[in-house]
C-alpha cells in the first residue's frame, strides 16, 4: 500500500511501522527537549527563591505530573500513529475544531520558536561584539535550525546526538567551576537569597514550563514501537532533565544570588558559558518548528483540502520564526507564556476523556488502525467540544490559585466526560478524510 514518503514525516496519516525507531534514541530527544536552556533558567528561577530542598520538591511534584500527561497522551499517540493535530480529528474535535489546534499549535510554537533564537542571538551578540546587529544573528541561527528540521525526525535524532552531551558537559564544567567557590553544604541547607516562594508556586512553575511539550507529545511518540517505550522514554528523559539541569540552576542561583542563569554561566566560564545558551536553545527550537509545521500541514489539509509539503512548509516557517526574532518578538514573552498556558492543556483533557472513557469515535480510530489508514470520514465539527475548550481555557486564564494550566486540563476533562453521558458529544456533518496517498503529488507519493 502506499505511503507518505519519508521527506514528509507522515504528517498527514499513520506512522508506517517500518519508520518507527528505539526508545533510547527518542528518549535522547526527549532529555534534549526537557534540558534545554529553559530548564537551567526555570532552575534558576526556584534557587533564588526556595531553599535547596524546597526546590528539589517542586521539581519532583512538577515532574511528575507532566510525566502523567506525557504518558497518557503519548500512549494515544504511539497506538494510533497520529500527530496530535490530526488526532485531534477523532479524539473530540471533529475536523473544524482540529484545525483550530494545528492553527494554534503552528502559530503559538513558531512564536517560541522566533523567542529561543532572539535569545541565542544576544548570546552570540555577547560572544562576538560587534560583528553584526543581533537581528542579524537571529535570522542566521533561526534558518540553521531550519536546515536541520527541513531533514525531519532524522536530522533531528542527528542533533540531539551531538548538543545534548554537549550540553551536559559545559553544563558539568559550569556547575563545577562555579561551586568551587562555595562551600556546597552550606548551599544545600542555606535559605533562598531572593523573595520566599512556595512549593506549590514552583510546582506550577515547573509543570507550566513544559505543559505545551506535554501536550504535542503524540508528535514524539508516534514513533515509538510500544507503550513501554513511552512510559520509559518519558521517565527517563523528562526525570533526568528536570533534576540534572533543574537542580543544576538552583546551585548555580544560590551559589551567585541571582536568578540570571545567562550572566552566572558566562561569567563562571566565559566562552563555553554562552556556548552552553547557544547548544541548549538548539535543543529545543528544532521540536518549536517541527510541530508548528506539523500543525499548520493539517490545519491547511482541513481547511482548504490542500496538501501541504512538510519540507518546504518547514523552510517557510523557519524564516517566518527567524524574521520574529530579528523583530524583537522577545519583548512579549510574559503575555505570550500567560496565554499560551492556559489555551493548550484542555486540548489534552478532551483528547484523553474521548479516547478513554467518551470514546465516541474510538471505534473509527480501531478499524482504520488495523489497515493501516485513517478513519474514511470524520465529525465536521462538535459544538459541546468547541465551548468545553474555550470555558477551560477561560477559567484557567482568570483562576490564579492552584497550578492554571492543571486545572484547565481536569476542568475540560471533567466537562467533557459529563458532556459526553449527557448525549451531548455529537458531530455536526461528516466530511470525507483525504487519505495521504490521494494528496500527494504522483511523483512524491509513494515508495517501494
Amino acid at each position: 500500500m502506499a505511503r507518505t514518503a519519508p521527506a514528509d514525516d507522515f504528517a498527514l496519516s499513520r506512522v508506517d511501522p517500518s519508520a518507527q525507531k528505539p526508545w533510547f534514541g527518542i528518549a535522547v530527544q526527549r532529555f534534549g527537549q526537557v534540558s534545554a536552556l529553559s530548564q537551567f533558567l526555570l532552575g534558576a528561577t526556584l534557587g533564588y527563591s526556595m531553599s535547596f530542598a524546597d526546590a528539589a520538591l517542586a521539581l519532583l511534584l512538577g515532574s511528575i505530573i507532566l510525566e502523567i500527561i506525557m504518558c497518557i497522551v503519548g500512549i494515544i499517540g504511539q497506538k494510533e500513529g497520529l500527530n496530535t493535530a490530526l488526532l485531534a480529528r477523532w479524539t473530540g474535535f471533529g475536523e473544524i475544531g482540529a484545525s483550530l489546534v494545528g492553527l494554534a499549535i503552528g502559530i503559538s510554537l513558531i512564536g517560541w520558536f522566533g523567542i529561543q533564537s532572539a535569545i541565542s542571538a544576544q548570546s552570540l551578540d555577547v560572544l562576538m561584539p560587534g560583528v553584526m546587529p543581533i537581528w542579524a544573528w537571529s535570522l542566521i541561527f533561526g534558518l540553521a535550525v531550519t536546515a536541520i528540521v527541513s531533514f525531519g525526525f532524522v536530522g533531528m535524532q542527528w542533533l540531539a546526538n551531538v548538543t545534548v552531551p554537549l550540553f551536559l558537559i559545559l553544563v558539568g564544567w559550569s556547575v563545577v567551576s562555579e561551586l568551587s567557590r562555595h562551600d556546597l553544604g552550606e548551599l544545600l541547607t542555606g535559605p533562598a537569597p531572593g523573595p520566599a516562594m512556595s512549593v506549590w508556586a514552583g510546582t506550577g512553575i515547573v509543570a507550566g514550563g513544559l505543559i505545551v511539550g506535554a501536550i504535542i507529545t503524540a508528535d514524539m511518540t508516534r514513533f515509538n514501537r510500544s507503550k513501554a517505550d513511552v512510559v520509559k522514554q518519558t521517565v527517563v528523559g523528562v526525570t533526568l532533565g528536570e533534576f540534572v539541569i533543574g537542580l543544576a540552576g538552583v546551585l548555580l542561583a544560590h551559589a551567585a544570588a541571582s536568578g540570571d542563569i545567562v550572566a552566572i554561566v558566562t561569567s563562571s566560564i566565559g566562552f563555553v558559558g554562552l556556548i552552553i545558551v547557544i547548544t541548549g536553545t538548539l535543543k529545543i527550537n528544532d521540536w518549536n518548528l517541527y510541530s508548528s509545521t506539523l500543525g499548520l500541514v493539517n490545519f491547511i489539509s482541513t481547511a482548504f483540502a490542500k496538501k501541504l509539503n512538510r519540507v518546504t512548509t518547514t523552510i517557510v516557517l523557519g524564516v517566518v520564526g527567524s524574521i520574529l526574532a530579528a523583530a524583537g518578538i522577545l519583548s512579549q514573552f510574559t503575555g505570550f507564556l500567560t496565554i499560551l498556558g492556559v489555551a493548550f492543556p484542555p486540548i489534552a483533557g478532551i483528547i484523553v476523556a474521548e479516547y478513554f472513557v467518551v470514546k465516541r469515535w474510538r471505534g473509527e480510530l480501531d478499524s482504520s488502525r488495523a489497515v493501516g489508514r485513517l478513519p474514511e470520514t470524520a465529525p465536521r465539527i462538535v459544538p459541546a467540544t468547541i465551548v468545553i475548550w474555550v470555558v477551560s481555557a477561560v477559567t484557567g486564564y482568570l483562576v490564579t490559585w492552584g497550578i492554571p494550566a492543571v486545572l484547565s486540563l481536569v476542568l475540560s476533562m471533567v466537562l467533557y466526560i459529563v458532556a459526553g453521558k449527557l448525549g451531548l458529544v455529537t458531530g455536526v456533518g461528516r466530511a470525507t478524510t483525504a487519505q495521504s496517498a490521494d494528496l500527494v503529488a504522483p511523483e512524491t507519493a509513494t515508495v517501494p
